[in-house]
């Protein structure tokens, strides 16, 4: 089967809707979302019916969590916590319900698909470094995980002697007996320099992983976020990818 795995649309339906075209172009047969469907952009509702639509295989990122209550915005930054306290006023009572109701991991066989580290899922610890990446690895059981909430796309592998080394490149096959964890970067709000919209396919029958770039009309996300009274902030960084 061929996955499409996206992550961190963050409100921005600007960007996903490219993406959701762009994978079904490339025949994506089943998609996954890993959380974060809301929070930094203006259009949470819109962005969470249409992943609703799409998908029952989604879990819970920590700005879903926290738009209803589910966990502690207290340390998010000014403009974050500021786009959260506003998402969560402006959600609709079905999709605030749909957020409360969704777990915090998913497994389908050999694969996990979380949002945070694979430890602790709800503690939202990131996976960047090679400490964190072996602190995932303790807890991972089958041989891959889709991870987000970094916003920035990148792979670790551990070999079975027990090596851990970060994979490079937008192309990846899985090699036997190697286990992984594969950041799938962010659909709405890229912080790897590219501000291009960016999400993972994954043929499990080949076994190969491929990090798709879709590009979408910034300006017109950057406005509603302005027009929304949202930090400024947040509608600038969408042009640097950052």
């Amino acid at each position: 089967m061929k996955w499409a795995i996206l992550s961190d649309v963050h409100g921005n339906r600007d960007a996903l809707l490219p993406v959701l075209e762009d994978l079904r172009e490339q025949g994506a047969e089943q998609v996954a979302f890993l959380g974060d469907g809301v929070g930094y952009g203006a259009e949470p509702n819109e962005c969470l019916s249409l992943i609703r639509d799409l998908t029952g295989w989604a879990v819970a990122g920590n700005h879903d969590w926290g738009a209803v209550g589910l966990t502690d915005i207290e340390k998010f930054n000014p403009a974050a916590r500021a786009a959260i306290v506003w998402t969560g006023q402006n959600l609709s009572r079905a999709n605030a319900s749909y957020l409360r109701g969704l777990p915090l991991l998913l497994k389908c066989g050999g694969i996990t698909f979380v949002h945070a580290s694979p430890a602790a899922p709800g503690e939202w610890d990131y996976v960047v470094s090679s400490l964190e990446a072996e602190e995932a690895f303790r807890s991972l059981e089958g041989d891959v995980a889709f991870i987000g909430h970094s916003h920035r796309p990148r792979a670790h592998a551990l070999e079975p002697g027990g090596r851990l080394r970060f994979v490079g490149g937008d192309r990846l096959r899985l090699e036997s007996g190697v286990r992984y964890v594969i950041n799938v970067g962010s659909v709405g709000q890229p912080r790897d320099g590219n501000p291009d919209a960016a999400y993972g396919l994954y043929d499990d029958s080949t076994r190969e992983y491929v990090l798709r770039r879709v590009s979408y009309p910034i300006a017109n996300a950057q406005r509603k976020i302005l027009k929304a009274g949202l930090p400024s902030f947040l509608a600038n960084r969408l042009s640097r990818g950052m």
